[in-house]
């Protein structure tokens, strides 16, 4: 089951609702962007194994690399926006209980992969601009 565009649309739209103001708290703390961090690489570690993620696991390692460079001083030509933007969606992806239940069988990930994608998609320029920069650092 996935969701064509407009749906991706409307559950970033309900997921910034529920989860936008966690996000910039986040976001303005290293620490919590560390720990935040930690929970998505141990998710992404325990349902390695589902197709769905298994799919989506160039996106959801794009943003953490990202997050990474971020709250490292190494990469920071992204806004403030952005930054809460890929926080919203890696919280939604930790989060067990969302529009569909991380449990659901075949189910529990579509929400948030197509979340994760819809962020991907929203900020395509600043994504393709960090990989360049991952390219050409030294």
């Amino acid at each position: 089951m996935a969701y064509s565009n407009n749906e991706q649309g409307n559950l970033l739209g309900k997921a910034k609702r529920m989860y936008e103001k966690k996000a910039e708290g986040i976001a303005q703390s290293k620490e919590k962007l560390h720990q935040l961090l930690e929970r998505v690489t141990e998710k992404l570690h325990q349902v390695a194994d589902n197709p769905t993620v298994q799919e989506s696991r160039y996106y959801l390692e794009t943003l953490i690399r990202m997050v990474k460079a971020y709250y490292k001083n190494e990469y920071r030509a992204f806004s403030t926006k952005t930054l809460v933007l890929v926080v919203l969606g890696l919280l939604y992806f930790v989060m067990p209980l969302d529009f569909i239940p991380d449990f659901i069988a075949g189910l529990g990930f579509v929400d948030d992969l197509s979340v994760l994608l819809a962020v991907f998609k929203s900020m395509q320029s600043d994504v393709e601009d960090f990989l360049e920069w991952e390219r050409t650092k030294a």
